[in-house]
């Protein structure tokens, strides 16, 4: 059974950081690719950031490209976001996810494992 627990979020004023954690339980993190996700209130869930199973491959969308950064370790068996500059409407709920391949994907239908999300507040 695999957990994902995030950690980090919470609130910060616009232009400001913040850096997400997601901590995996089990022992086939390092084998599968990883992506956090985000969930605004009346909003559908979106692709944030992915990474591989090794780390040397990442992917985000361009609107976000520049202002985050995905990373993992994987010898802590965790998965990081650095969040700079950010704005009132990156304001979600902020979800890490473990992908069932080793490459990244960007639809949530291809990950199989879940966090429990971690509330981001941006205030301008």
């Amino acid at each position: 059974q695999v957990q994902l627990v995030e950690s980090g979020g919470g609130l910060v004023q616009a232009g400001g950081s913040l850096r997400l954690s997601c901590a995996a339980s089990g022992r086939t993190f390092s084998s599968y690719a990883m992506g956090w996700f985000r969930q605004a209130p009346g909003k559908e869930r979106e692709f944030v950031a992915g990474i591989n199973w090794s780390g040397s491959n990442r992917y985000y969308p361009d609107s976000l490209k520049g202002r985050f950064t995905i990373s993992r370790d994987n010898a802590k068996n965790t998965v990081y976001l650095q969040m700079n500059s950010l704005k009132p409407e990156d304001t979600a709920v902020y979800y890490c996810a473990r992908s069932a391949r080793t490459y990244i994907q960007t639809k949530s239908q291809e990950y199989n494992y879940w966090g429990q999300g971690t509330q981001v507040t941006v205030s301008s």
